[in-house]
């Protein structure tokens, strides 16, 4: 069981090659899911070569087909650039245009006939963060919209484009990150909205990406006072377990944001973040930079299996990320 703890990472890797540091993350820790970003990307077919190398450093080694993630969101996030691939406005302005319906759907079918050609499997997008113009607010220019009505009916019209297309897509900022007006990588924000306000507006877009089927839900790291004063939504058994799973009814992949955020990092260690946001219900635990903090981490949780973490629990969440991973990286 051990070695198996390795399926619930998704890490980054330092450059454009497969380098020793992550193999030995294969195959020393089983770590076999994997994030890109612009320091990994140089044109088509390096990507591929690098991605091929991933999968077959993966199969070796005996772990199946990797799930390999990028921020392919468009507008002020997006990896990938012009010329090798299709540059998209922020989602608010495809969005918020005469045609925001259609030209959604083109961005996200480019994005999976994009991705999928050079060996990305998922796209950690799209934003379903409610998001009021003119407020000062930190995801205005990343989110659908302003309404949840919107941004439900926009955002669960990407997630099924995109998989309907072989793209495994990911629902974020749970339980919304829209009302923030701080930046959570570098600091801890709160949305101190009511719990009216929260069910009404930001929970509605997610759970019309859980009816449609959405392959992922990536954790907020924010603190809501009126959910969990005392916890970020990434660390809390009462938002991952109670809200997401209990209330909504998802029994899907939890994803959690980049653990070496400032939002988590700034409180304590990459490592007991870890421990802690999958003990509160998170399936996926991203870390996305220093290989020495992911081998901390793993280390960790392998200490705490028997204790705080059981067999049960680990075989739950390697099993929702094994259905991801059946469906849209043909492991």
């Amino acid at each position: 069981m051990k070695k198996e703890l390795g399926g619930l990472f998704m890490v980054g890797l330092p450059g454009t090659e497969l380098d020793d540091s992550t193999r030995n993350l294969i195959t020393s820790y089983g770590i076999s899911n994997f994030i890109l970003f612009k320091r990994n990307a140089e044109n088509p077919e390096q990507i591929r070569t690098l991605c091929r190398g991933l999968a077959d450093a993966c199969r070796v080694a005996g772990l199946g087909a990797p799930l390999i993630s990028i921020d392919q969101e468009g507008g002020t996030v997006a990896r990938l650039k012009a010329p090798h691939f299709t540059e998209f406005p922020d989602a608010r302005v495809l969005a918020e245009s005469g045609r925001g319906g259609a030209l959604l759907v083109d961005y996200a079918k480019t994005c999976a006939r994009e991705l999928l050609a050079v060996g990305v499997n998922m796209n950690l997008a799209p934003v379903l963060d409610v998001s009021p113009a003119g407020l000062g607010l930190f995801m205005e220019r990343r989110a659908l919209g302003g309404t949840p009505e919107q941004v439900a009916r926009l955002g669960a019209l990407v997630i099924t484009t995109m998989q309907e297309n072989g793209l495994a897509a990911c629902a974020k900022h749970f339980p919304g990150l829209g009302g923030a007006t701080l930046d959570p990588h570098e600091v801890l924000p709160v949305v101190d909205r009511s719990l009216a306000d929260l069910r009404a507006c930001d929970l509605a877009p997610f759970a019309e990406a859980i009816r449609v089927g959405v392959a992922g839900v990536m954790t907020s790291h924010t603190v809501y006072p009126q959910l969990d004063p005392d916890q970020p939504a990434t660390l809390s058994p009462r938002i991952l377990g109670g809200l997401l799973r209990s209330e909504l009814g998802y029994d899907g992949m939890v994803v959690t944001d980049d653990l070496e955020m400032g939002a988590i990092e700034n409180e304590g260690t990459v490592a007991d973040a870890a421990l802690v946001a999958f003990t509160a219900g998170a399936d996926m635990l991203l870390i996305c930079h220093e290989h020495p903090k992911i081998i901390a981490a793993y280390e960790l949780l392998a200490r705490a299996m028997g204790g705080d973490v059981s067999a049960e629990r680990v075989r739950k969440s390697l099993a929702r990320i094994g259905e991801v991973r059946r469906r849209f990286a043909g492991d």
